[in-house]
């Protein structure tokens, strides 16, 4: 193999320089040249650009595989170059498995139908869920990515660049004023009275190697402000590029947020729509028994207002349609509560009745509650003294 050695030496000596420069700044004993101050904001802005893409890729990337095991297998799989195997989501796996208990116990069976239907949900939300991690990853993940493994590099790459640069401009600095000192001391008149005519002759030599050693080190010195200045402006021109991946990153949020919005409205459907039906199937099976659950239907934040919370709550059904088909609906005054299924319940908040049939409520109140054959499980008979109407079950805690 051929090598340079006349290379070999000149890399290994500036190396060294840059080195005994490098030292020499730490402990205060060489100066050094300083940034702009708008250098410097450039320079702390790409840093923490940097640093929170990196926070906010490995977080998202936590949102979308929780499984640690399955993120690094992921990772293994990109580095190799080689296709990510097809992941069956909890949700399809879930699906699986209820499913298969159906078959197994019976799918004619009440608990075989439910069961089959909430496997069917949970399939169409692992469905949901896989389509909501492609979308998210090649929107979002896939951009911040090729920031991190390819503007980032560049700019990194150049930084570096520049630091070997300025520290040769400043060891060019230190080097011109040695010489310039020490041309300064040889060209001082020496003493007629105590010095030989001999050494004349060696001061007027040493003098002339000095004077050549200044030009060369200025000339030196030319070249590396040169080099310093067009390598700063590159880097430059570099770190002011954050501001366009900043508006790279900030549409693929806005994409991100909306295929997230997507997902969490089609699992809200499904549910809803999973909801409505074991609310139908379980009055079938269940006649004649309390019909509401512990917990409301939808997650209601204390910080909800009632006039948020009603305006976004559905609307039961009226008395009318509670009753037979054929027959006249029945006056509230009229309806007895059933012998059982009766229950207490304290009220959340406020509630403002819309019409006759329903019971106005106050925050904190007890009233009893219970629930009629074919009536819609987001609605209870709430009785205070005297007074009944239906009341929706997400105002109510129920407690026994």
């Amino acid at each position: 193999m051929d090598f340079n050695m006349k290379k070999l030496a000149s890399d290994a000596g500036i190396f060294f320089t840059r080195a005994v420069q490098f030292t020499e700044e730490k402990f205060g004993q060489a100066e050094k040249t300083e940034l702009d101050a708008h250098f410097e904001s450039l320079l702390a802005r790409a840093d923490s650009t940097k640093n929170w893409t990196e926070k906010i890729l490995r977080q998202t990337e936590v949102l979308l595989q929780p499984n640690p095991s399955a993120r690094v297998e992921e990772f293994l799989y990109e580095k190799l170059d080689r296709k990510v195997p097809s992941r069956v989501t909890n949700g399809e796996l879930l699906a699986q498995y209820m499913a298969e208990a159906a078959s197994e116990l019976g799918p004619t069976t009440p608990y075989g139908k439910t069961l089959i239907k909430v496997a069917e949900a949970e399939k169409r939300l692992g469905a949901a869920e896989r389509d909501f991690i492609h979308t998210a990853s090649i929107n979002f993940l896939t951009p911040l990515r090729n920031f991190l493994e390819g503007d980032w590099k560049t700019i990194s790459k150049e930084r570096r660049l520049l630091q070997n640069r300025r520290l040769d401009l400043d060891a060019s600095k230190a080097r011109l004023k040695k010489a310039k000192a020490a041309e300064a001391k040889a060209t001082t008149v020496p003493d007629f009275q105590e010095t030989r005519p001999r050494n004349y002759i060696l001061s007027a030599s040493a003098s002339a190697l000095w004077n050549d050693e200044v030009d060369k080190a200025e000339q030196e010195l030319r070249v590396a402000q040169t080099e310093f200045d067009r390598q700063a402006e590159v880097t430059r021109l570099l770190l002011e590029g954050i501001s366009s991946t900043h508006v790279n990153h900030l549409r693929c949020l806005h994409e991100f947020v909306e295929s997230q919005t997507t997902y969490y409205a089609q699992c809200y459907r499904h549910m809803l729509d999973l909801q409505k039906q074991l609310g139908s199937s379980q009055g079938a099976i269940f006649p004649g028994t309390f019909v509401g659950t512990t917990e409301p239907t939808s997650p209601t934040l204390s910080s909800t207002s009632p006039t948020t919370a009603a305006a976004t709550m559905p609307m039961g059904p009226s008395m009318a349609d509670l009753a037979p088909p054929g027959e006249a609906a029945l006056r509230l005054e009229e309806v007895a509560p059933p012998a059982s299924g009766t229950r207490k319940a304290r009220v959340l908040y406020d509630y403002e009745a819309a019409d006759s049939s329903e019971l106005a409520l106050l925050a904190d109140e007890l009233i009893t509650v219970y629930s009629l054959p074919g009536m819609d499980p987001d609605w209870l008979i709430g009785e205070r003294g005297n007074k009944k109407g239906k009341v929706p079950v997400t105002y109510l805690e129920l407690l026994s």
